[in-house]
C-alpha cells in the first residue's frame, strides 16, 4: 500500500510511518525543513519539503503521486487561531480537494473526542480549536471520498499496550500515541471500514480484533 501522511513529523505521524513500513507499505509525506527531509530519507521515507498552509490543492495533489490512501494527522493542538484555521480547517479542506484531483479515494482524518478537556476551563483559542476540528469532521463526512475519521482520547507518550477500546462512541480517558498509530495502520488495511467515525480509548481488546469487530458490524 502507498500511504501519504500529512503530519508525518508529529507524534502519531512518525509512529504510523514506522508501522506501515514494517508491513511493507510505501510511505511518503510532507516536512517543513530540509534537515527533517534528510532524517526521513535515512529511514527510507520519501518526503517533500513544503508548507501545507501555502500549498495549492493542485500542488498537494501532485505530491500525493498516485497514493492509495492519504492520512491527515497534522494539527495545531489549540495554538494560535491563524495556525488552527490554516492547518486544522483550511488544511483539511485543501487535502480533500487534492485527493479528488489526484484520484485518491481512501482518506483518514485523525480528529479529537468532543469531550476532550471538558473538565478544564478552556481559553478562547482552545474552544476555537475544537470548533474548527468539528468543522473538519463535517467536511470529511460530507465528502465523496472513502473516508474514515478516528477520534482518539487524550494522547499520551506512554508505551503502547496493543489493546484498545474502539467503536462509534467511547469514553474519554487517555490512549498512547503508539496504540493510535497501530490502530490507524490496521484500519487503513481494512477495506470493510468505510465512511465511519470511530472513537478510540484505552482498553483491553487487541487492536487487530478491535478493528475486525468494527468491520464485521457493517457486513
Amino acid at each position: 500500500m502507498h500511504v501519504f501522511i500529512i503530519g508525518i513529523t508529529g507524534g502519531i505521524g512518525r509512529l504510523l510511518a514506522q508501522k506501515l513500513q514494517s508491513r511493507g507499505d510505501r510511505v511518503r509525506g510532507l516536512v517543513r525543513r530540509r534537515e527533517q527531509q534528510a532524517e526521513f530519507q535515512q529511514q527510507g521515507v520519501d518526503v517533500q519539503v513544503a508548507d501545507l498552509a501555502h500549498m495549492t490543492p493542485q500542488a498537494l495533489a501532485d505530491a500525493f503521486d498516485h497514493a492509495d490512501a492519504v492520512v491527515f494527522t497534522a494539527g495545531s493542538n489549540g495554538g494560535r487561531r491563524e495556525i488552527t484555521k490554516a492547518i486544522d480547517g483550511d488544511g483539511v479542506e485543501k487535502a480533500i480537494d487534492a485527493a479528488r484531483i489526484a484520484g485518491v479515494r481512501r482518506f483518514a482524518l485523525v480528529s479529537v473526542l468532543p469531550e476532550s478537556w471538558r473538565e478544564r476551563a478552556l481559553g478562547d483559542d482552545v474552544e476555537y480549536y475544537f470548533a474548527v476540528k468539528k468543522g473538519a469532521d463535517v467536511m470529511v463526512s460530507r465528502s465523496d471520498l472513502d473516508w474514515l475519521i478516528l477520534r482518539p482520547s487524550l494522547l499520551v507518550d506512554d508505551p503502547g499496550t496493543g489493546t484498545v477500546s474502539l467503536g462509534p462512541a467511547e469514553f474519554h480517558d487517555q490512549v498512547a500515541r503508539d496504540d493510535v498509530a497501530s490502530t490507524l495502520a490496521e484500519l487503513l488495511h481494512e477495506p470493510g471500514i468505510s465512511r465511519q467515525i470511530l472513537e478510540l480509548n484505552t482498553g483491553t481488546v487487541p487492536i487487530e480484533d478491535a478493528v475486525r469487530c468494527q468491520a464485521m458490524r457493517y457486513r
